[in-house]
């Protein structure tokens, strides 16, 4: 069985907000210096998913990421925690694509790849939150997809999972080849081991270009880009604190209840 887990570089998410810089006249979001890269948390839970299969079913697990500049201590970190390989699109020709020109670009390599029974992905990427790349690689592909799900196991040449919805969950059977989103809800991805780093170091990634993959350079990245971002900004938080006193609490309490009639609060 041939499970193939798309991951994603992102800054780390964690970072404070006032550390992120906007250009507003360009709609982009600034680089910041000093701020880890991380893989996105979403993509880790899907990698976590495709170890527990090959924990049961004895799969080969292939980690497919996309972008450019990408940091070989960040992307290998799946091979760390127990995947098999690793391929890379690496290529300034694929950034700062939206979820269409990625879904193309990540469906142009599967194909390239060929043999694979399961796609997973993360649920959405943890700095656009949208969460339609996965969905649109599925349709490109021609295969089932199934969202949000927080338990993947393969049973008979099926796939059986748990998906979430707002009051709980619910089981879909799907035939295989098809494609899963993971979320959170499926438990905490596992640590690399000390074994797992060092074996990870020993696997070399294949990377990919866009001559190698056949991508058509009118489709991927930037330039197959069909969203159009109208405006980008940081939103201006304004707050406002005024002590209420008086020569005693009885009177504070009172202008207090005066200020708060003036401001329709009471």
């Amino acid at each position: 069985m041939n499970i193939i887990v798309c991951v994603k570089q992102i800054t780390d998410p964690e970072v404070p907000p006032t550390s992120i810089k906007i250009d507003a006249p360009a709609r982009r979001i600034i680089p910041a210096e000093g701020i880890a890269a991380v893989l996105s948390p979403f993509d880790l839970h899907a990698v976590e998913a495709a170890l527990r299969i090959k924990e049961t079913s004895g799969a080969k697990v292939t980690i497919l990421s996309m972008g450019s500049n990408l940091l070989r201590e960040v992307v290998k970190k799946p091979l760390a925690m127990g995947a098999d390989e690793l391929i890379l699109l690496e290529d300034s020709a694929f950034a700062d694509g939206d979820s269409i020109s990625n879904a193309y670009t990540l469906a142009t390599a599967v194909r390239k790849i060929g043999a694979y029974d399961l796609i997973l992905c993360g649920r959405q990427a943890a700095d656009w939150d949208f969460g339609q790349t996965g969905i649109g690689m599925a349709e490109m592909l021609g295969i089932p997809c199934i969202t949000i799900a927080r338990k993947v196991a393969v049973v008979d040449g099926k796939a059986v999972v748990e998906r979430v919805v707002a009051d709980g969950y619910e089981v879909i059977e799907t035939p295989l080849p098809a494609l899963i989103t993971v979320s959170n809800e499926l438990g905490e991805p596992r640590y690399p081991t000390i074994k797992g780093i060092l074996a990870s170091k020993k696997i070399e990634p294949v990377v990919w270009k866009p001559a190698e993959i056949s991508i058509d350079p009118a489709k991927t990245g930037a330039m197959g880009r069909k969203l159009l971002l109208v405006n980008l900004f940081q939103p201006v938080r304004e707050s406002r604190c005024e002590i209420i006193g008086g020569e005693t609490p009885e009177e504070a309490g009172a202008n207090l209840a005066v200020k708060l009639r003036e401001a329709k609060l009471l």
